[in-house]
């Protein structure tokens, strides 16, 4: 536990030093969660919407801007698809720790890394900004700490995912294949191309089936107060169920990877 507790903690510094990357990527969320929210309240100038109102989706853009390195499907950890392409990974086979905990956390660090350089400065521009385009704090007390449960278990769940794409990448040797599909289909479902509230029923309908509303349309909602109650709550549960499915099934893969995986050359 500890040699895991010294590598979640080396990444995670690490990952704190990229202040330059950091600062690109603030001025980037910024500048499209300000341009989202003058696209949207065009939107609503000439549009009447019941499922979510102007004022929670304008937090719905900002939380999404904020929280971009944590919970954004398509970014991935390039040195593990390379280590198993170049067979590098069986350095990290002779360790001893478990392959997909070791996984695991580099992927948590990284995420929590980058999002922490851009979250503050992101919602303090947002709250600064004169209304109707500004960030508003929770509607409640209980919705923020619910909003802050759903947001971790969400940052679980596309771990989770980012770990099954890149242990399938041991049986097709490249992850841009499957993780097309899965980043596509996941951003449609998770709220991140067009807030969910905004498509149609059909989609969110299916949305209801899959993991990826979990991610980041749920604790962005629940955030807002458009979602509370008895929902918030089955939502959670749902959540903890997905999680330790997809641990499940990101085991099973990576195991039976390992079973047939061979080095060249050694």
């Amino acid at each position: 536990m500890i040699g895991y507790l010294a590598y979640f903690k080396s990444v995670l510094i690490t990952r704190l030093q990229y202040k330059t990357a950091a600062i690109a990527g603030l001025c980037t969320q910024f500048f499209w969660g300000f341009l989202y929210c003058m696209v949207y309240q065009a939107f609503y100038t000439h549009t009447s919407i019941d499922s979510i109102s102007f004022k929670e989706l304008i937090c719905y853009v900002w939380l999404n801007q904020a929280l971009f390195s944590l919970i954004f499907i398509r970014s991935k950890d390039t040195e593990i698809t390379k280590s198993i392409k170049e067979g590098t990974v069986a350095y990290e086979l002779c360790r001893p720790y478990d392959l997909y905990w070791w996984w695991f956390l580099k992927l948590v660090a990284q995420r929590y890394g980058a999002m922490s350089l851009r979250f503050i400065p992101v919602v303090l521009l947002a709250l600064a900004l004169p209304a109707p385009y500004n960030l508003i704090g929770p509607t409640s007390l209980n919705a923020f700490f619910m909003f802050l449960i759903t947001l971790f278990l969400g940052s679980l769940i596309i771990v989770e995912i980012n770990i099954i794409i890149h242990s399938l990448s041991f049986f097709t040797m490249q992850d841009k294949g499957i993780s097309s599909i899965i980043n596509t289909i996941g951003e449609l479902l998770a709220g991140f191309a067009v807030p969910l509230p905004l498509l149609p029923n059909l989609i969110i309908n299916v949305s209801e089936y899959l993991p990826f509303r979990l991610i980041g349309d749920l604790p962005f909602r629940i955030y807002s107060g458009n979602i509370a109650g008895t929902y918030a709550i089955k939502s959670i549960i749902l959540q903890i169920i997905w999680v330790l499915l997809l641990i499940l099934i990101g085991k099973l893969i990576m195991k039976k990877a390992l079973k047939k995986a061979s080095i060249q050359g050694g």
